[in-house]
């Protein structure tokens, strides 16, 4: 057996190249989760330099100097962002605060219904499951309020935090632009010369990565966009706050849209009934979801990696338990990273034996 590991391990690892892309690999997941939270706004200010990096090459190609890309591109990302603190998140910020006030008005209202149901229909359920069962959600809606209550106590730091990202993530962003062929020339300087694996990896990566992340924040602004306008036709209470959980739910595939669905009908039934709003909001819900998944998903990533539904759903449970949000977030790009690795090491294992034999 250890005859096995060592010829294994030798096939695979006699070219340093591989020891150091192990290494990389290792030294990185180690870093993340030993910093991963301080390193928040870091990542942030690397995602967000990707983006804005893409429309300046963007306009670089249409013979626009870098200079004037690059202010006209931060100037704009300075703008989004001052309208996501100043009208966008109080927004939601109120909304969230009179939907927690209202909660236990739903639960009450919840309640009657359901101790209306064994009434109407007794063949189905009787009223000692229904006891059982509304004990249980008591118990639930009071650990739900602890919970609550202590999340409240903890909020100060937590917004504490969130200002000095708001600092400092602008500040990263302009140096990782600004300073972008000289930190890109440092870390290449600290790689050996001869690369062919990490730069087939890499050159199998930019361009997935890139078509992911900047495709992702456009479905997300769509759908988020689409669903609140249909929200606020329909006088939907919170309409805002439920807009951006559905526009966030798309960085979940498949399992997002189901989720996020179930606030949705929750809040639109216990605002209207069982009525023809509550019918039109649902149909109108589910109806946004068919341009998202038959129309944005193949136009914003047709140069993904085709990777089977079981794999994207493993990736998302796997990196997401690791690294929460941006787990999720980029459970793709990573899996699209681990398939690149199977399909680029290989290949430069038999490029090196043919080198050798010649």
């Amino acid at each position: 057996m250890f005859g096995t590991i060592r010829k294994w391990a030798n096939h695979y690892f006699q070219d340093e190249e591989a020891v150091l892309l192990v290494a990389l690999i290792v030294g990185f997941m180690v870093v993340v989760a030993a910093l991963g939270q301080v390193l928040v706004p870091f990542f942030a200010s690397v995602v967000v330099a990707y983006l804005l990096q893409g429309v300046i090459g963007s306009l670089e190609k249409r013979k626009v100097p870098y200079w004037i890309a690059f202010s006209t591109c931060y100037v704009l990302f300075l703008g989004v962002l001052t309208v996501l603190i100043f009208l966008v998140l109080p927004l939601v910020w109120n909304q969230l605060t009179h939907l927690f006030n209202a909660l236990p008005n739903m639960f009450h209202k919840g309640q009657a219904i359901l101790l209306q149901f064994p009434v109407d229909h007794p063949d189905l359920l009787s009223a000692q499951q229904l006891h059982d069962w509304v004990e249980l959600g008591k118990s639930e809606v009071g650990a739900f309020g602890q919970k609550l209550l202590s999340f409240s106590f903890t909020l100060l730091p937590n917004v504490v935090s969130i200002l000095v990202y708001l600092v400092l993530v602008p500040v990263l962003v302009f140096f990782l632009l600004k300073d972008k062929v000289y930190l890109v020339g440092w870390l290449a300087a600290r790689l050996p010369k001869r690369r062919p694996l990490l730069n087939s990896i890499w050159a199998e990566m930019d361009q997935q990565l890139s078509n992911y992340v900047r495709g992702k924040v456009i479905e997300i602004v769509i759908t988020g966009a689409a669903s609140f306008v249909l929200f606020v036709s329909l006088d939907l209470n919170y309409a805002a706050l439920l807009a951006l959980l559905v526009g966030l739910s798309v960085v979940v595939p498949y399992i997002g849209v189901a989720i996020v669905t179930v606030p949705v009908a929750l809040i639109g039934y216990f605002q209207w009934g069982a009525t023809d709003l509550f019918a039109y909001l649902m149909i109108g819900h589910l109806i946004l979801q068919i341009p998202d998944g038959y129309v944005l998903v193949p136009l914003l990533f047709s140069e993904a990696v085709n990777l089977h539904p079981v794999g994207i759903i493993l990736a998302v449970l796997v990196f997401g338990s690791f690294w929460g949000f941006w787990g999720v977030f980029f459970a793709i790009p990573l899996a699209t990273f681990v398939k690149a690795i199977m399909t680029s090491w290989p290949r430069a294992i038999k490029q090196v034996h043919q080198e050798g034999v010649t």
